[in-house]
């Protein structure tokens, strides 16, 4: 059975290879939709609907995985910072406190039975000061990143603890994503 990712990113991509699927990387042109006034949940479950949707719109034999990551801190969602302002606005915002990473995963297999899920993982940040944050910054591009970190890229600069799977904060969960294509 061909399994499809609808996803650009190389850390979903390595996640999964690393797990042993095989797969193939078709990025999808589906528009995200940034509503605050959804919960978390459903924010990254709807949006991983869309990009996984739209490729098994033109790929039906196969099974599509779509998925969406985002940080959310008081129950707004924190995605890629535009400048490094506003990647320090937010690592300050993050310093000291407790935050959900959510991925939303779809997955559509052949004959469109579909799956949505999702995964939360609490992050808890050190307490940061601007040196410490520019320390990091000099690491780690902070622009391609929701809530301007990655955990995989020196994250014990900054992260005090986490509670929940790990590869969820990098992007997906791998054990939930295997049980779905394989159900």
């Amino acid at each position: 059975m061909k399994i499809i990712l609808a996803s650009a990113s190389p850390r979903r991509s390595e996640l999964l290879t690393r797990a042993g699927l095989a797969f193939t990387v078709v990025p999808s042109p589906a528009e995200e939709i940034h509503d605050a006034s959804l919960d978390p949940e459903h924010l990254c479950e709807e949006n991983a609907r869309l990009k996984a949707a739209a490729i098994a719109a033109i790929h039906p034999d196969a099974i599509v995985i779509g998925a969406d990551t985002l940080v959310f801190i008081d129950n707004l969602p924190l995605g890629k910072p535009v400048d490094l302002t506003e990647a320090r606005a937010m690592l300050r915002r993050l310093s000291g406190r407790t935050h959900e990473v959510c991925t939303g995963v779809c997955v559509i297999h052949p004959g469109g039975r579909t799956e949505v899920s999702h995964e939360t993982t609490h992050v808890r940040f050190r307490p940061l000061d601007d040196a410490e944050i520019d320390a990091y910054f000099a690491l780690v591009n902070p622009l391609d990143k929701a809530g301007a970190y990655g955990i995989q890229e020196h994250g014990e600069r900054i992260i005090e603890s986490i509670d929940g799977p790990f590869d969820n904060v990098m992007g997906l969960p791998v054990a939930r994503v295997l049980a779905m294509v394989r159900v």
